[in-house]
């Protein structure tokens, strides 16, 4: 693996050759493939994929060198982002890993730890998901009920997550749990490292208005994990999964919109064939999708851009504010554009832009819904007295 060029210029085409030469042959399928309600489409290759980057150095592209990662600046990982976009290379399968999973491991977690688990995530051999949400403790994560104990031959995990992103491909799942039963609210948590092949682990897929299946239930039934897979020590989770939340702004966001790119894109040329474009009024909201993607980039630089001192750590609740609902206009607008046809199934499938509109009714729930992101940002931000929901 050699070292990133300097001249951005450089860069640039370095990773443009990479994707050029590679996104050919088994992997020439792969183009424009996967993203949100679409997750189902070629999970194998997508894998091999993940590998495939691995093998080229572009999983953990902006990590430290001293964690296994390539060092890469700020910029040089939006120039990535861009290029991955413009070949139309596929959406990832690893991020929970690379994006969230990783960087909490590295901050947080023992060399041991990092020695065990990040190489798996930059080799692309190891794919995570996120326990977070449970029924009656989504947005609201301080109520999780999922609870541990530590005993003789690990850690006992017994409980029930849901929404759980690509849990049915996930080897490992990083787990907010309960180890203090006494405890109450954010007190008495721990972040758990749990494998997911094992017998006390049951994932059930959530049948969506897509008709796929990319969130899961997950039951954990006397589930083990080795003592030493907590993240921090325990009794601290809930700082180490704020920690995690931290990470899903600025870099990762945009990898969220590269898919977003690419379904503007695919809108705009439905647009362009079937003349809807000489609308004035599509055209006003086409113009305007196109202006609120660009305000989503240069928000997430904007705060990449931020010294750490001045985050007031609303940044994340900032970003889904912005971008649930911009997803949720697109895809009224990919309904617009196809028009009456937008309301008839060819067969048994879904067209990728029918698909994008019904998925798209839950962007601002899922992620922590948008009305308790605005609660986040009154509190945290503003001052403002806590709601009911979030008193200790």
């Amino acid at each position: 693996m050699t070292d990133l060029p300097s001249d951005i210029g450089d860069f640039r085409q370095e990773v443009r050759s990479w994707l050029a030469e590679h996104l050919v042959g088994r992997f020439a399928a792969l183009v424009g493939s996967g993203g949100p309600g679409r997750e189902h489409e070629h999970v194998e290759l997508r894998t091999a994929w993940e590998r495939e980057l691995g093998t080229g150095g572009w999983i953990g592209l902006g990590w430290p060198v001293a964690a296994g990662g390539r060092g890469a600046t700020v910029e040089q990982q939006v120039v990535f982002h861009e290029e991955y976009a413009r070949a139309g290379a596929p959406a990832r399968i690893g991020h929970m890993g690379e994006q969230l999973a990783g960087p909490t491991i590295a901050t947080f977690g023992t060399q041991e730890q990092k020695d065990r688990f990040l190489p798996g995530i930059l080799a692309g051999t190891e794919l995570w998901c996120q326990g977070y949400s449970e029924p009656g403790a989504g947005s609201d994560l301080a109520g999780v009920r999922t609870r541990a104990e530590l005993r003789e031959d690990g850690w006992h995990v017994d409980g029930q997550k849901v929404w759980t992103s690509l849990a049915h491909l996930a080897d490992w799942c990083f787990v907010i749990a309960r180890t203090d039963p006494g405890s109450s609210r954010h007190r008495g948590l721990s972040y758990l490292l749990v494998p997911m092949d094992q017998p006390g682990v049951e994932v059930r897929p959530i049948v969506q208005l897509t008709g796929t299946s990319e969130f899961n239930e997950v039951f954990f039934d006397d589930a083990v994990t080795a003592a030493d897979n907590v993240v921090g020590e325990p009794g601290e989770g809930w700082r180490v999964a704020m920690g995690t939340l931290a990470f899903e702004r600025g870099v990762s966001t945009l990898g969220q919109q590269v898919g977003f790119a690419h379904e503007l894109e695919d809108v705009l040329r439905l647009a362009q064939q079937n003349g809807r474009v000489e609308d004035p009024l599509v055209a006003d909201r086409l113009v305007d999708a196109w202006a609120g993607l660009q305000v989503l980039r240069h928000t997430a630089l904007r705060t990449l851009d931020n010294d750490a001192a001045s985050s007031t750590g609303v940044e994340a609740s900032v970003s889904k504010l912005l971008w649930a609902p911009w997803h949720q206009r697109l895809g009224e607008l990919a309904m617009a554009v196809q028009g009456p046809a937008s309301t008839l199934v060819d067969g048994a499938d879904l067209s990728p832009l029918q698909n994008l509109f019904l998925f798209t009714r839950s962007d601002t729930i899922y992620g922590g819904s948008n009305e308790v992101q605005r609660n986040i940002i009154a509190e945290r931000r503003w001052g403002l007295p806590r709601d009911s929901w979030s008193r200790s």
